[in-house]
């Protein structure tokens, strides 16, 4: 039995059992014995992912950055097709001329003329239906016929609603109007309705606008000029317009210009010209038997005015819109 000196180790270890001949020993006694993990070696391996994950992210930014920019530039526009969108095909204007014809009929009513009437409303609906629209021993009549508005049902039926005086008072009048297919053949296709006129509606005061008054003291002779060579001087209009305005004279000797009562002339607004649309009051002079005074007429004109060079000239001339607001 062995007995191994365990001196310098703080103890003395026996061992029963003998020694194994074949049994091979290391020569280096720190061999054998198992080697404490240091700390935090076990989570290093997290440390690298999260710094490839955080390289990627900025290599994203980065190629992004520079290529988005380039592939904006060097790639063709994408050009977006129109959304087609169904367009129904009905004959408006034949509607409402037909719609306008009928009604001359229907709302004009005399006892006397009841065959010739009923003859007259068989030309614009359907066959055996004239019947329908007999107003027996009635007077009515209509004026002032117009069209107010077509409502396209579908591409065969539309509602034309018309304004006029029935009786004196103003009135209107849905009529439904059929059409075949090819928009060739029109018919009346029911009993018209009569509706109340369209209310009258309020006026709202017009937005104030910063005034040029200075702008206002150039054109105010301008636009006499202009207004007297439109009445009545023609000769001397082009000297008024802008080249290439396309303004026509009223007709010689329809009457004549009296005065400018009222000009208003908004502010220069920022662009490369200087473009104003004036407002102005003028007072037309109606032709008058020799002798006697002339009516006045009064209007109101929107005139677009260009300034060029220091001079003002005429652009556009038409109505001007909520005069009195």
């Amino acid at each position: 039995m062995a007995r191994r000196s365990t001196a310098g180790r703080g103890g003395v270890m026996e061992t029963d059992a003998a020694a194994d001949p074949d049994e091979t020993f290391d020569a280096d006694p720190r061999r054998g014995r198992s080697r404490r993990p240091r700390a935090g070696s076990g989570g290093r391996w997290w440390v690298w992912v999260g710094r490839a994950v955080l390289w990627a992210f900025i290599l994203v930014v980065i190629f992004n950055g520079i290529w988005l920019p380039i592939r904006s530039a060097v790639a063709p526009p994408t050009t977006q097709e129109p959304v087609e969108t169904d367009v129904v095909e009905f004959p408006e204007t034949a509607a409402a001329s037909l719609a306008v014809r009928f009604a001359d009929v229907y709302l004009n009513a005399d006892p006397e003329q009841a065959g010739e009437r009923a003859d007259t409303l068989a030309e614009f609906v359907p066959e055996g239906r004239a019947t329908a629209f007999d107003l027996p021993g009635a007077q009515m009549s209509a004026t002032g016929i117009e069209v107010l508005v077509v409502d396209i049902k579908d591409e065969n039926n539309a509602l034309v609603r018309l304004a006029a005086d029935v009786n004196g008072q103003p009135m209107s009048l849905d009529v439904p109007v059929y059409a075949d297919q090819g928009g060739t053949a029109l018919v009346v296709s029911g009993r018209p309705a009569l509706l109340a006129a369209p209310d009258k509606a309020d006026l709202p005061d017009a937005p104030s606008v910063e005034g040029d008054t200075e702008a206002r003291a150039e054109l105010e002779p301008h636009i006499e000029g202009f207004f007297e060579a439109y009445a009545q001087n023609h000769e001397h209009l082009d000297r008024y317009l802008e080249p290439g305005a396309a303004v026509a004279a009223l007709p010689q000797d329809a009457m004549e210009f009296g005065a400018l009562t009222e000009v208003a002339v908004p502010a220069a607004t920022s662009g490369s010209e200087d473009v104003r649309v004036a407002r102005a009051t003028v007072v037309w002079r109606l032709p008058a038997d020799e002798g006697a005074r002339p009516a006045e007429l009064t209007q109101s004109y929107q005139i677009t005015v260009v300034r060029d060079g220091g001079s003002w000239y005429v652009r556009d001339i038409q109505g001007a819109p909520n005069s009195f607001g």
